[in-house]
């Protein structure tokens, strides 16, 4: 009854939909973030790989991953009543970053992961974002095995800008991921606010 009482009277929330892209290398752990946390059934386009595919796409490091998403992954959360995101992957091979545009219009920001293992791996994502001005995050997921750095070894090694965040992060874990979509959100959030009071008169 107290729970009816506290709704009744109340408006309808419209949410605020939000566009956030999940980028990085190949076999970094995007497809696996994105099932982590939506909570409808993700949407995936993943493929085998093959023998052809095998001079193509480097695995060095990820010799057990036997798919890879050709097109994109995703999936929804709400975060709040009035606040929903959808999550984009995108595909981590190069030879699918021509979709990489269509992807990223509209988007807020984006979670650029990386893998201590293969860090060059997600420089072409943080490019790619610096160029066109879209807010991200670095999320380093900790594999498991993987050698573990402290935080600021990691930033000097990706030459980011001071203002982009870095955390560790979980991919397979509901409550890690989590974290890091609120911190893209509040990133783009306090960026957007300064571009403002920058054109101010």
């Amino acid at each position: 009854m107290i729970f009816g009482r506290s709704q009744r009277g109340k408006p309808p929330v419209e949410p605020v939909t939000l566009k956030i892209l999940v980028a990085g290398g190949f076999g970094v752990g995007k497809t696996t973030l994105v099932g982590a946390v939506s909570e409808i059934r993700p949407l995936r386009t993943e493929e085998l790989l093959t023998e052809a595919g095998r001079p193509v796409d480097d695995v060095s490091g990820v010799e057990e991953k036997h798919t890879t998403t050709v097109a994109m992954d995703f999936g929804r959360i709400t975060l709040r009543e009035d606040l929903v995101l959808y999550l984009f992957g995108t595909p981590g091979q190069e030879r699918f970053w021509f979709m990489w545009d269509e992807l990223s219009e509209g988007a807020l920001g984006a979670v650029v992961l990386a893998d201590t293992r293969r860090l060059e791996d997600c420089f072409a994502a943080v490019d790619y974002f610096e160029r066109r001005s879209i807010p991200f995050v670095i999320g380093v997921n900790c594999f498991e095995g993987a050698a573990r750095y402290p935080e600021e070894t990691v930033r000097k090694a990706l030459d980011l800008d001071a203002d982009v965040p870095l955390v560790m992060c979980d991919a397979r874990d509901r409550e890690s991921v989590k974290d890091v979509l609120v911190g893209v959100v509040q990133h783009a959030m306090t960026q957007a606010a300064e571009r403002r009071r920058a054109a101010a008169p």
